[in-house]
């Protein structure tokens, strides 16, 4: 996913983990015989008693590179003016952003903290609210391959990294957004924690399907 002289932007949402993937490709710098750069880069979506300036202090306090970007998305996706589902269009337009910057900065390697349990809610979600079985992929190349998105966390449950950010004493940034707990993912989730209880199996069972696709018994809409 990485390699020697890789200029990387670190998407920073102040979860769990972002804070996680930022501090492993921040640390192994000092144990590996490559090099390369990091910039970690958060969208302020514009809510009040955003986190911005604590995330500042805590990225000086670690000897990380950090730029904030304050706009209105979130604020913009709450309101009147938009008639899509508020999530979607914040993350579109983040995410947007998140581009435009690495390409003024001049780093072409995003580096996202996705995790194992994101990659099959993802699934699921495009599913049920966009007719098309897809998900996210650990290395993907977008915009004729000028940029790479790597997500490094891919493999790693979601309770392997909490439990390792709590170990660690990371910080807790509060997600003051509205629609946080109330989301179409979070149904999903929990949808899915519901499914997992009945069979410990179903969560790598799922995840080992995505590699194990056979499309001679999927629906073909040519025939």
């Amino acid at each position: 996913m990485i390699s020697d002289k890789d200029r990387i932007v670190v998407g920073l949402s102040g979860g769990m983990d972002s804070l996680t993937l930022m501090w492993f490709l921040h640390e192994r710098l000092r144990r590996i015989p490559i090099d390369y750069e990091l910039l970690a880069i958060y969208i302020d979506p514009g809510f009040e008693n955003s986190f911005s300036e604590n995330l500042k202090a805590y990225c000086r306090n670690m000897g990380y590179k950090l730029h904030v970007e304050l706009t209105d998305y979130g604020v913009l996706s709450h309101s009147a003016y938009n008639r899509e589902n508020p999530c979607f269009l914040c993350s579109r337009l983040r995410r947007k952003r998140l581009f435009e910057l690495a390409d003024e900065f001049g780093y072409y390697k995003l580096a996202l903290g996705h995790n194992k349990d994101d990659i099959i809610e993802t699934l699921f979600l495009n599913m049920f609210y966009s007719g098309e079985i897809s998900t996210m992929c650990p290395k993907q190349f977008l915009f004729k391959e000028k940029f790479t998105i790597i997500r490094p966390l891919a493999y790693a449950e979601e309770n392997m990294i909490r439990k390792f950010a709590k170990q660690n004493n990371f910080p807790e940034f509060v997600n003051v957004c509205p629609s946080a707990s109330i989301s179409k993912r979070r149904e999903i989730k929990d949808f899915l924690s519901r499914v997992y209880k009945t069979d410990f199996r179903i969560k790598g069972n799922i995840f080992r399907s995505m590699t194990r696709v056979k499309p001679e018994y999927m629906l073909n809409p040519k025939t």
